[in-house]
């Protein structure tokens, strides 16, 4: 039994812990605004139940580093059925906020008309291909809905993480420089494989040249939707000095068909790593777009210090 006053037996009553004050207080956890526009994930690609989980896992991610984010998955090639269409997925967006805000008035509350953008549309691409973000911004525009752009994912250095982790699972890299553990099968030359031309492949070279710093070895991109263009940087690594290379694609995944790394792989005569897919990084890569779009983020996600 307890009183007014405490516990009737006696024992101790656990006080709130006091906040810090000063330079060194905790900050207060990040929530979203209320009325905040949706993120919508913009994802290339013919759809599939694997192009599905791997969206499912991203806007989890997201959700999860900002609770109360309303993320929303449209896909490039959907068919509004099964996989809901960019435009589709944009304008229910839009309806939704609508009919918030007539209900609100509706029950006689003091409410604001909505205003700003519906929606940020963050595209699940690593690195920048015209041809799908002109198809993503197109189905911005046929939507008619007020939607914010938002840059591609990369360069960042938790892609080069990232990417890292990828070719450590695949046992073509050290999964710690620091440790003094022997990778037997790891590469000393990594093609970074990415998809979009030669502005592609220049974005690539800046998250490469991180990713060499991580594994001490060289790093050079390539396109993958350029004829040739792996075969000779293979043959530049291995004219450099490299004998053992791996293939680090530069890709989310849905966006290009694995049959094309399959072939990439083999042009080269190496090893392949797996595509980013959802990694922990391309969530919170993904949430710092919105939030940046909206100036609800005081600064990006930092990437882990090079070992």
């Amino acid at each position: 039994m307890s009183s007014p006053t405490g516990p009737a037996s006696g024992l101790p009553v656990r006080m709130p812990r006091p906040r810090q004050p000063g330079r060194h207080r905790r900050p207060e956890p990040l929530v979203a605004p209320e009325g905040a526009p949706a993120l919508v994930l913009a994802v290339p690609g013919t759809p599939s139940s694997a192009t599905r989980g791997l969206a499912d896992e991203v806007v989890s991610i997201a959700r999860s580093e900002l609770p109360g984010l309303d993320a929303r998955i449209g896909y490039v090639d959907g068919d509004d059925t099964e996989f809901p269409s960019l435009s589709a997925v944009l304008v229910r967006a839009a309806e939704e906020r609508t009919a918030r805000y007539e209900q609100a008035v509706a029950a006689g509350a003091e409410v604001k008309e909505p205003e700003g953008p519906v929606a940020v549309v963050v595209p699940l691409l690593a690195g920048p291909d015209s041809a799908l973000l002109r198809r993503i911004r197109q189905a911005v525009m046929d939507s008619r809905v007020a939607a914010e752009l938002t840059d591609v994912l990369g360069p960042h250095p938790l892609l080069a993480e990232a990417l890292h982790v990828r070719l450590s699972e695949a046992g073509l890299a050290r999964a710690d420089r620091a440790r003094l553990f022997t990778v037997a099968t790891a590469a000393d030359g990594i093609i970074l494989a990415s998809v979009g031309g030669d502005e592609a492949v220049q974005a690539a070279g800046i998250t490469g040249m991180l990713l060499a710093a991580r594994l001490a070895v060289p790093v050079m991109a390539a396109a993958l939707d350029q004829e040739g263009s792996i075969a000779s940087v293979a043959e530049q690594l291995r004219s450099s000095g490299s004998q053992q290379l791996a293939l680090a694609p530069y890709l989310i995944g849905p966006e290009i068909d694995a049959a094309l790394l399959e072939e990439a792989a083999k042009e080269a005569d190496c090893s392949a790593a797996e595509a980013l897919g959802p990694y922990p990084a391309i969530g919170k890569l993904a949430l710092a777009k919105y939030t940046t779009a909206l100036g609800i983020s005081p600064q990006q996600p930092q990437g882990a210090p090079v070992r």
